[in-house]
């Protein structure tokens, strides 16, 4: 049975009095274990499954539960627990009450509550702009997640959005109105699910358990917490850990599992204090950062693992490049497998270095919680245009380029790409730099496409339409301008494709190609478009400082490249390192590379915890609190079983910054404080 197998604090956690119990169970205590043995002694001592109710985060994690207790309890018995998500269960239970409801996707909601946002008219009563239907759709949604009480709309809003305090009862009667069309076609979305389900039992729905079981604790929100709440159970065990409460930005709110003792006088705690998972000094080195954070409940972590395991140690590197090829090459050279490696990080420029990296060297790579580097948009321009020097024939390298050019489908830059090939004689790169004008045929008379006849391109228009847009005398005799689907912007995305064409030598050095493209107005425009629509907010507006932070981190990873193509003289070969690494990279195969949210709940031989220093791991942007960032620290290293690997650069020659050893490796004993 579960129970035989189980420690001596995962023993009295498991046969606990029935009560309000929470159990602090620590990185690699066994809390499955634990959760899935008190199920059992639930039902070993007569309690019916029927009233038993396990809340879990994912339904992976129910499924997984549920699976081991099969093993122990025929299915007839097992098949009556209630197990699953926070929204699945209440979805669920509505239907058992006949209050269920017609559940709709959130962007199908967005789509209504914007045709009731859309017939206000904002500009009227003001200057600003009024939020969009789909913006202000995720602002309710923060609203309903995280205010339980009776505070009303207007005030919350109001004091969170002071912008916007003007408009605070306009969308709070719009959102009435939303409310009530939901209400009118029985429409319900995933937070409307626990708000239901949270009203119905406090109507007196006839819906009781005898004990409550919530996995991840520390991970619930404000609506979470008032719906356990609200099932007014006897019993509650509560399974989590405050030091790996990482989804504050999320709406986790720690002081649910922060209040346990207060909320529940007669509560019980138990801590799992046992570790099954790192050596002795990888987790002596997590006690020493994660101790600088308030402990809200007593524990100290003992290892179980026995035997010689190395210590954690720390590599510190003069550049951000050179510690990248490092950890790949010391990857190369380690006895694991490659399945059973981490490098995990807390920002996702640092993947992009790592990936390559590991690339240069042959070893295969998987990337969880961030775009690949070579599947980011600014990256295929990069490749695309590199494409057409390299091989002027490709059509789709083309294609894909012109998606750029607004008002330019794809169909059209078709037939662009036939017209400049055609004034090529086969070639892009000779139909922009020397177009032949005799080899394109442009036709005056209408075509019947329905019925095939496209003997030639496109009906005849003079190029003088583009006389005010500054173009030398060469362009504008070029056929490509005569193409009658050709609009301004269009023609100006051309013409800067052609300059930069002009200003590329084939035989010059991969880096100098790179640096050129880079440099170009054509790829500037690029730049301009993914920044631009990177910081559109929902609201339509666009903020400003979120697009030069946007420009900034593009031209990084171009710049990561540059720095890159140093390494590859001949543009051939670096074109297909670069196309190699597109495929190569997306295998699921190989080293993993993680952000920290991606990396909880797994382990590995091996992890490697890059680029901890201050600034960037504390991340002084992304960080709500230092005390998060510590719990992301704690999460990060405590998932290395073997061996732990910590490394900083002192400068990063891209950003041309300098950097210290992060506090948390001063905390932990690695480093010396920066004087």
């Amino acid at each position: 049975m579960p129970l035989s197998k189980l420690n001596k604090e995962q023993y009295r956690a498991a046969t606990a009095p029935m009560g309000h119990n929470l159990i602090i169970a620590s990185a690699g205590t066994g809390k499955t274990s634990t959760i899935v043995a008190r199920i059992a002694h639930l039902l070993n001592s007569g309690i019916k499954a029927n009233k038993i109710l396990l809340l879990t985060f994912t339904n992976k994690a129910a499924s997984e539960m549920i699976e081991r207790l099969g093993r122990y309890f025929d299915s007839s018995t097992i098949s009556q627990i209630t197990a699953g998500t926070f929204h699945s269960v209440s979805n669920l239970l509505l239907k058992t009450l006949d209050k269920g409801v017609i559940l709709k996707q959130p962007s199908e909601l967005k789509t209504l509550l914007k045709s009731i946002t859309d017939r206000r008219q904002f500009h009227r009563i003001s200057d600003i702009k009024g939020y969009s239907g789909a913006y202000l759709y995720d602002i309710y949604s923060l609203f309903c997640n995280s205010c339980v009480n009776d505070e009303s709309f207007v005030d919350w809003f109001s004091l969170n959005y002071p912008d916007q305090a003007e408009f605070a009862e306009i969308y709070d009667d719009i959102l009435r109105e939303f409310e009530e069309t939901k209400a009118n076609f029985n429409y319900a979305d995933f937070n409307d699910l626990l708000i239901k389900m949270k009203n119905e039992l406090k109507k007196g729905a006839r819906i009781y358990f005898d004990e409550i079981l919530v996995d991840e604790y520390q991970d619930t929100n404000s609506l979470q917490g008032s719906l356990i709440d609200a099932f007014n159970t006897k019993s509650l065990f509560c399974v989590g850990d405050f030091d790996q409460s990482i989804y504050a930005f999320n709406g986790a709110n720690i002081g649910i599992i922060g209040s346990f003792k207060d909320r529940y006088l007669d509560s019980n705690i138990f801590s799992l204090n046992i570790n099954y998972r790192s050596s002795a000094k990888i987790l002596a080195l997590a006690n020493r950062v994660i101790s600088n954070n308030p402990r809200l409940y007593p524990k100290s972590l003992e290892v179980e693992r026995q035997g010689e395991f190395k210590p954690p140690i720390l590599l510190t590197y003069d550049e951000l490049f050179i510690q990248y090829s490092s950890v790949a090459q010391l990857i190369l050279d380690s006895r694991y497998n490659k399945n059973d490696i981490a490098i995990i990080f807390r920002n996702n420029s640092s993947a992009d270095g790592l990936e390559i990296a590991l690339k240069e060297l042959g070893i295969s790579c998987k990337r969880k919680g961030g775009i690949s580097f070579f599947e980011s948009r600014e990256i295929k321009a990069l490749i695309d245009l590199v494409a057409i020097l390299v091989n002027p024939r490709d059509i789709m390298a083309f294609i894909h380029i012109l998606e750029y050019a607004k008002g330019v489908g794809n169909a059209h830059a078709k037939e662009l790409f036939d017209i400049i090939s055609s004034a090529g004689h086969g070639s892009i790169i000779k139909g922009l730099r020397n177009p032949d004008k005799n080899s394109v045929k442009l036709s005056t008379k209408k075509h019947n496409y329905q019925l095939g006849l496209f003997d030639d391109f496109s009906e005849f228009i003079p190029s003088n339409r583009f006389c005010d847009l500054g173009f030398d005398d060469e362009f504008m005799a070029s056929p490509i301008l005569n193409y009658s689907n050709l609009n301004q912007n269009g023609a100006i995305f051309l013409y800067e494709l052609r300059n930069l064409i002009l200003n590329l030598d084939k035989n010059s050095s991969s880096n100098e190609i790179i640096n050129t493209i880079i440099k170009s107005k054509i790829y500037n425009i690029i730049v301009d478009i993914l920044a631009t629509k990177r910081a559109t907010l929902k609201s339509g507006n666009i903020d400003n400082e979120l697009k030069h932070n946007a420009m900034e981190r593009i031209i990084s990873k171009a710049n990561v490249l540059l720095e890159i193509s140093n390494r590859h003289n001949n543009i051939d070969n670096f074109y297909n390192f670069l196309t190699l690494g597109k495929s190569e990279m997306s295998q699921g195969e190989g080293v993993n590379l993680l952000t920290i949210h991606a990396s909880k709940g797994l382990e590995f031989n091996l992890v490697f915890v890059v680029d901890l220093a201050q600034g960037r791991f504390p991340n002084s942007k992304l960080m709500s609190d230092i005390e998060e960032e510590r719990r992301l620290f704690y999460v990060a290293v405590t998932r290395a079983k073997d061996e732990l690997v910590l490394s900083y650069a002192k400068y990063d020659k891209i950003r041309k910054v300098e950097y210290q050893p992060s506090c948390f490796l001063v905390e932990a004993g690695m480093a010396k404080p920066s004087i």
